[in-house]
């Protein structure tokens, strides 16, 4: 007799739900069937209509290189265990329902308030469906106070509506530390997990689940205490993370300055095992979680916990430095064209906020975009995979022009950029180069300089020498 596979649900088909979909429709018995029938959820907009369609066609609905990524949902959804759909009534037939909806906060601003609609809508459609003992995972990054204290309580209230016992549902939180690029898969399947469970049950359900979803032989999942804990864990290990890049800025302007190599200098102290994390120069932080995650932990102690009096000055300075680094990016530039950028043509290689993938939210090349075009040049794009940038409104051309331009900003080091030899392109089309991000290497920077090109280093001095 064949076994019935159990249900999971993904709310939410964006970077790290669509992966996660995947991720879990690949997980095997010891017989080597499918364990579970994974259906992603998305609702009923043009987007999300997009998104579904992609993976019932068998595509992975967003841009990615990792091809093992894209070969794993052609094959599920072959195999007939993976899914998606705008129905929300499909919550009905889950065994466990895994949360990846957006929750934002403003970025840039004095004024900080998590906007919790989304999350809590999403709270909602989940709690009026599913059945009692339903284990639900929160992935999404959450402020600390998030699950215990808004969700918790809206599941409670939709499962007292029908008569149901308010603590009917399992609540865990275990959050995503999904990678896009070239291992985007397998930072989900071959990583260490966190997690906490509500009570001892939905924690118990919550490992024996991500147990059968990740190599835990190789990456032990941890259980934390409490679900405060998980959200913390979260936030913190993003906050460090985003000031070690902040650290690295005075130091990128202090070795310019002085005429020295940092990234030399960094390659040498990160040979020392306590230090082998430090973060090399670049365009800035982006992304939809460095930018904005350090900021709900002012935000919970505020608005989720009604505390006064507590202040977050390392949080705040490490957003006020990584906002800025764009801006230095285009006064190296400026400093090229000896401080008249005016109706030069600028391409910017790379609109994505990182290599190798396309997603272009909260990219720092949005701040290059826009002071560039402050000082009146004229900017030009290319990324191989952004093809319409949705917060700039624009078309991204994959193609490189034919028409030279005056200057170019390497600002995201996509791995196709070194396949595609763009090194010619711009010995031919341009005379003045930033290097945002050590694409180039030395013997290439000597090649150029050589032919009459002007070139820039970010976190390396001299420009003093190409006056």
């Amino acid at each position: 007799m064949k076994r019935q596979r159990q249900t999971v649900c993904v709310q939410g088909l964006g970077f790290v739900g669509a992966a996660m979909a995947v991720a879990v429709s690949l997980s095997r018995d010891n017989s080597g069937n499918c364990r579970y029938d994974v259906i992603g959820v998305e609702l009923p907009t043009e987007e999300g209509f997009r998104r579904v369609e992609s993976i019932n066609e068998g595509q992975f609905p967003l841009p990615t290189i990792d091809q093992s990524l894209v070969l794993a949902t052609r094959n599920s959804v072959a195999e007939g265990n993976l899914s998606a759909t705008t129905d929300q009534s499909v919550y009905e037939k889950a065994e466990v329902v895994i949360i990846d909806v957006a929750l934002d906060i403003p970025i840039g601003i004095d004024s900080r308030e998590i906007n919790f609609s989304v999350l809590e809508e999403a709270a909602k459609t989940v709690g009026r469906s599913v059945r009692p003992g339903t284990l639900v995972i929160i992935e999404t990054t959450v402020a600390p106070g998030t699950c215990e204290k808004i969700i918790i309580p809206i599941l409670a209230k939709e499962c007292k509506k029908r008569n149901l016992p308010e603590d009917s549902i399992l609540v865990a939180h275990s959050y995503e530390r999904v990678m896009p690029g070239n291992k985007y898969l397998d930072s989900i399947i071959n990583f260490w997990r966190v997690f906490a469970g509500y009570t001892g049950d939905a924690a118990y359900s919550c490992r024996q689940f991500l147990e059968t979803i990740i190599n835990t032989k190789n990456f032990p999942l941890t259980e934390l205490s409490s679900l405060a804990s998980s959200e913390t864990a979260k936030i913190m290990e993003n906050s460090y993370r985003a000031a070690n890049i902040a650290f690295i800025d005075e130091w990128t302007k202090f070795a310019e300055a002085i005429g020295i190599d940092l990234f030399e200098i960094i390659r040498a102290i990160s040979i020392r095992p306590t230090h082998s994390n430090i973060r090399y120069p670049g365009v800035g932080v982006g992304g939809y979680c460095l930018t904005k995650d350090p900021l709900f932990a002012p935000a919970a102690a505020s608005q989720i916990f009604n505390l006064s009096g507590l202040s977050f000055p390392f949080i705040d300075l490490t957003q006020k430095i990584n906002q800025r680094m764009p801006y230095h990016v285009v006064d190296r530039l400026d400093q090229m064209f000896d401080m008249s950028l005016s109706r030069k043509r600028i391409l910017i290689f790379g609109v994505s906020y990182r290599s190798d993938i396309g997603d272009s939210r909260y990219t720092p090349t949005e701040t290059l975009v826009r002071e560039l075009e402050t000082r009146d040049a004229v900017v030009l794009l290319n990324d191989p995979l952004v093809e319409f940038w949705d917060e700039m409104e624009r078309p991204v051309p994959s193609q490189l022009p034919d028409q030279s331009v005056d200057g170019v900003i390497l600002a995201v080091a996509h791995t196709s950029y070194k396949q595609a030899q763009i090194f010619d392109w711009i010995l031919n089309h341009s005379d003045v180069i930033v290097d945002a991000v050590d694409f180039f290497t030395a013997k290439e920077i000597c090649l150029f300089e050589t032919k009459g090109l002007r070139v820039c280093s970010i976190g390396r001095g001299g420009v003093k020498n190409h006056e």
